[in-house]
């Protein structure tokens, strides 16, 4: 969302809310805070204290000033200095008071005026505005930054930081987010630091959406295990057989089987009964193309022009069961691989969710970007979904899944691409990449600007790429940056479109590439001005040294190595394979683990 419609928002609500009062207010000096405390409920919520907490937390390491939290059961002392955070009594009374009974389960507002400050969200069990209320002021107005899990920058606020008066208040654009990095996935704290909504369930952390991602489900309602020998019928009829034993969960389902559509019915009631906090469930395909093609399921799939068109007729049967009982759950389905397409004539349930999946497109190019072939037929699926359904999530592709250690090539796509899916009313973004491991190439930086613009999709990409280098690495930032820019626009200037799965030659990185990147680190490491410097680049540079060693990365049989490669190599892996351990880096790939690739790599240059 374009941030002046959000600005426009917190305009209006001022103005209808707030009416002008008949005195001019004051704002308020943040550096004069001594005598001030932090005012909470007496029965306030778990993520209210916490919120109170970390607002004392950073903003002590800020000013030097400790403020007190205070629980408040009524009034506040008149004439006293407050910040008060929550929807406590004691805020409702004050000059700032306001209403949060309205509000959802991430809205806030924050008041400054008068020497005093409010910052509050909905006053609910598992809800998360107060909490990401806070965090947005101590960026806004303090400065901090939460750039990673171990490094989070808190500026001196100095003698004078006048802020205000102002009436802000912000209601996220999407409804799900989930920046998908090792990082972020087991660390719930800096999570709702930088405000991923899907990782705990944490009270103090305010818990996490009722939206769950729509993943393949297929094999949760009806396994083969169960059902297979007694009911093959229950299976896709493949090559004129039901074949049971299948990967990507097991076999698809005979969508036009009775049976089928009844136990498949009965185990999502019951999981909805056995959960009763779940906004959404999936009902969705399993991970392979082995559709059914029996003689009902391809006549409707050829009368639709699409294999999704007998699954959504059997997802919107399964969704009319499911409102009789939860009429504000909805039913989610993949729409994926062969099932993006929409059909031509079925219409979703108006209780039937779709999770487009952009698997298929080019990593290297906006998804709307109308020269790139890969990308067009994605946008027209989207929007034929979006004239027929109003309930759209993205699963959207964001690393390299054979090579996570490799420069990717694609963070200047970050931006348009969740701008463009904002602006096409999605309700939630699931960015996929290293989700899995720990240290992926350029992990921290990526994480940042994903989680950043998922929650304001108005932010700069490259604003926030150049404020994470200069912040995290220093005088370290301009080299680091250069080699950046320099893999972006060679890549770009190939004229290649990859997808999400590739070597290095897929996104044009060659020798010349390899040579700047190491050239580019080594110089990084010179300029870093102290050991915590020292060690992020040499994290960050992992990159450039498994793309050194892309020559030998592929051989298995140490006996068709050339010496002189081998040679060559043996002190570039050397270094990688120390760094990895290092740094902890747990994955090369989706699908494989960095010990692995380790004991291969050593056997192969002979360490």
């Amino acid at each position: 969302m374009p941030r002046y419609i959000v600005t426009t928002t917190i305009l209006l609500y001022a103005l209808v809310v707030c009416p002008v009062s008949a005195t001019v207010p004051s704002g308020v000096n943040l550096a004069k805070l001594d005598n001030w405390d932090i005012v909470i409920a007496e029965n306030a919520l778990p993520s209210e204290i916490y919120a109170a907490e970390e607002f004392q937390s950073h903003f002590a390491q800020a000013s030097n000033i400790n403020l007190p939290i205070i629980r408040q059961s009524g009034f506040v002392t008149d004439g006293q200095h407050h910040i008060f955070i929550g929807s406590s009594p004691a805020m409702r009374a004050s000059s700032v008071g306001f209403s949060t009974d309205e509000f959802g389960q991430e809205d806030f507002r924050i008041i400054v005026r008068d020497d005093n400050i409010a910052i509050a969200g909905l006053l609910q069990e598992e809800t998360r505005g107060t909490l990401y209320g806070v965090y947005t002021f101590l960026e806004d107005y303090v400065g901090v930054r939460f750039l990673t899990v171990d490094h989070t920058y808190v500026p001196r606020i100095g003698t004078w930081r006048v802020i205000g008066p102002l009436d802000r208040f912000y209601h996220p654009p999407l409804r799900f987010r989930w920046s998908y990095y090792g990082e972020t996935n087991r660390n719930p704290e800096f999570a709702a630091q930088i405000r991923v909504n899907t990782v705990t369930d944490d009270a103090k952390l305010g818990g996490k959406t009722g939206l769950n991602l729509i993943n393949h489900s297929f094999h949760s309602h009806l396994s083969s295990q169960e059902y297979g020998k007694e009911h093959p019928e229950y299976f896709a009829l493949v090559e004129g057989k039901r074949k049971l034993e299948m990967g990507g969960g097991g076999p698809e389902l005979c969508l036009t089987n009775p049976d089928v559509l009844r136990i498949v019915t009965d185990s999502v009631l019951d999981a909805l009964k056995k959960n009763p906090k779940l906004e959404n469930i999936s009902v969705s395909q399993n991970d392979n193309n082995k559709y059914c093609r029996c003689s009902r399921c391809v006549a409707i799939d050829k009368r639709e022009g699409t294999p999704m068109g007998s699954l959504l007729i059997f997802v919107n049967a399964v969704a009319d069961e499911v409102a009789k009982e939860y009429p504000d759950v909805m039913v989610g389905t993949l729409s994926y691989w062969y099932s993006r397409k929409p059909p031509k004539t079925i219409k979703p349930r108006p209780n039937v969710q779709i999770q487009l999946c952009s698997i298929e497109c080019c990593l290297l190019h906006p998804i709307n970007d109308p020269k790139c072939e890969k990308n067009v037929q994605f946008c027209q699926d989207l929007a034929n979904w979006g004239n027929m359904c109003n309930h759209i999530s993205i699963w959207n592709y964001n690393t390299n899944f054979s090579n996570y250690l490799l420069p990717c090539p694609n963070l200047r796509v970050i931006e348009s691409n969740i701008q463009y899916f904002v602006t096409n009313n999605a309700i939630g973004i699931f960015m996929q990449a290293a989700g899995n491991a720990l240290g992926a190439e350029m992990s921290d930086l990526r994480n940042y600007v994903m989680a950043n613009l998922l929650w304001d999709p108005g932010k700069s990409s490259q604003q926030l790429i150049d404020e994470f280098l200069d912040l995290h690495y220093g005088r370290s930032a301009e080299p680091i940056r250069r080699f950046i820019n320099l893999t972006h626009e060679n890549a770009l200037a190939s004229g290649l479109h990859p997808n999400c799965f590739g070597r290095a030659k897929d996104y044009a990185i060659d020798e010349t590439i390899t040579k700047a990147g190491l050239f580019a680190f080594t110089e990084a490491m010179r300029l870093a001005e102290n050991d915590a410097v020292r060690a992020r680049v040499e994290k960050a540079s992992i990159c450039a040294y498994r793309a050194a060693i892309e020559p030998i990365w592929y051989i298995k049989d140490r006996s068709s190595v050339d010496p002189n490669l081998a040679e060559r190599m043996r002190p570039l892996v050397k270094h990688f394979l120390e760094l990895c351990n290092k740094y902890g880096v747990t994955n090369a790939s989706e699908r494989s683990s960095i010990e692995s690739e380790s004991k291969r790599l050593k056997r192969i240059v002979g360490l």
